[in-house]
């Protein structure tokens, strides 16, 4: 896919508010102190008076977010997912959750792409986290159409949300003159009979690239892209493990507590089917380049490949 346009989905999180700051007046935008790697610098340039600079005090920012919340604002809170989802999550819990205030939280420089960064800001947590808090929305995008569009999604949505983005520059996979996000409803992007594999956030990308590899061994595999992964399209993954017979999930997150667990909730209540979950496999990340550690976390195309081809 080295001909496709890639994008990272921590820009388009920045042009989303640009462009949503100017058709909405009660959008204003906090930040920890990381402007230009947030990408909220774009905003901060349109909307100087609208923009607030938190300084390195993310357990401060979501508190204030939430107050700005009572005031009728629509406030959106940025900062890396380990300090959103790891470092603030007792202030979303209690200030943003328990209160159901209708905050936006724009989580950047998630899972292990984060690259050179390293383990510690490796965040592959922060889904398994958000989804235990009561009424939060969690939204991993797949791309830059996708992204831009769960920001303006959000933004209409009464309520908590978790927004999930990248660093890494990612295949756009959507068409956007076509495209329509919807919370809660996951995304059939190729049909298949054999295996169906659920994808999350830039792992979709991975998975449309191993379906056309295992395509070329005579197996047919159906490609989903969940985007919300709370509220879970139950009814679409319940619909496709019957069609197939076998589930996949892919997400550059731990394999407990995010998609894949998701996933498993609902089959194991519902429609009980075998499911291979790939994924950071309860490990810490490294520093490396983050090709390469897709690569040897095997959560590249050609590594979900041979993964969903062993399986089956």
């Amino acid at each position: 896919m080295s001909d496709v346009k890639k994008v990272a989905t921590r820009d388009s999180y920045g042009q989303a508010l640009k462009e949503l700051g100017a058709v909405n007046p009660q959008v204003i935008v906090f930040d920890a102190d990381l402007a230009g790697a947030t990408k909220t610098g774009v905003f901060k340039k349109e909307f100087p008076d609208r923009f607030f600079d938190c300084g390195i005090a993310e357990g401060n920012m979501m508190s204030i977010a939430a107050g700005a919340a009572t005031m009728g604002k629509i406030p959106f809170a940025s900062t890396f997912a380990m300090f959103a989802a790891g470092r603030a999550f007792e202030q979303v819990r209690n200030a943003i959750g328990y209160t159901h205030l209708n905050v936006k939280i724009g989580a950047t420089h998630a899972g292990i792409s984060v690259g050179e960064d390293g383990a510690t800001h490796q965040c592959n947590e922060d889904i398994a986290l958000m989804r235990t808090i009561p009424g939060m929305v969690v939204i991993n995008p797949c791309d830059d159409v996708e992204a831009k569009a769960a920001v303006f999604a959000a933004a209409e949505y009464v309520g908590p949300v978790y927004m999930r983005f990248g660093r890494l520059a990612v295949p756009v996979v959507n068409d956007e003159a076509t495209y329509k996000f919807e919370i809660g409803k996951g995304v059939t992007l190729r049909e298949g009979k054999d295996v169906t594999i659920i994808a999350t956030g830039l792992c979709v990308s991975s998975a449309l690239e191993a379906a056309e590899k295992l395509a070329a061994d005579g197996v047919s595999a159906k490609v989903i892209n969940i985007h919300t992964i709370k509220p879970l399209d139950e009814e679409l993954v319940v619909a496709a493990a019957k069609e197939t017979g076998k589930v996949v999930t892919v997400e550059e997150h731990s394999i407990i507590g995010g998609l894949g667990g998701a996933v498993c909730e609902t089959l194991s209540a519902k429609a009980p089917t075998p499911v291979l979950r790939i994924g950071v496999q309860d490990t810490f990340g490294e520093s490396g380049p983050a090709a390469k550690l897709l690569e040897k976390y095997k959560l590249d195309g050609n590594g979900v490949y041979e993964q969903v081809k062993a399986w089956l």
